[in-house]
């Protein structure tokens, strides 16, 4: 099944048993994703590495964009209102 397909309500054996098999198949589809890169010549070192920048990029990111909130409500003003002045583009 296809994620999302399962829907039963609450938190009955019926549902727990369908979110299991949706976590088998995003693992297997995990799986196949890293077989592809690795194929392609990438190691998993690089991969882990990779995912962790991503993580470090995000977390810094999040942190921007909350100090961007803070000084828009200080200042009366959007967040969007603040990016020409910090020369960011709005889809940084």
């Amino acid at each position: 099944p296809s994620p999302g397909s399962c829907q039963p309500s609450g938190a009955s054996e019926e549902a727990l048993r369908c979110e299991i098999e949706e976590l088998k198949q995003k693992d297997l589809a995990l799986d196949q994703e890293i077989a592809e890169l690795v194929s392609e010549g990438y190691s998993l070192e690089e991969l882990e590495q990779h995912i962790s920048l991503l993580h470090e990029y995000n977390d810094i990111k999040d942190a921007g964009q909350m100090l961007l909130g803070k000084l828009a409500v200080i200042r009366g003003v959007t967040t969007k209102d603040l990016y020409p002045e910090y020369d960011l583009e709005l889809s940084d």
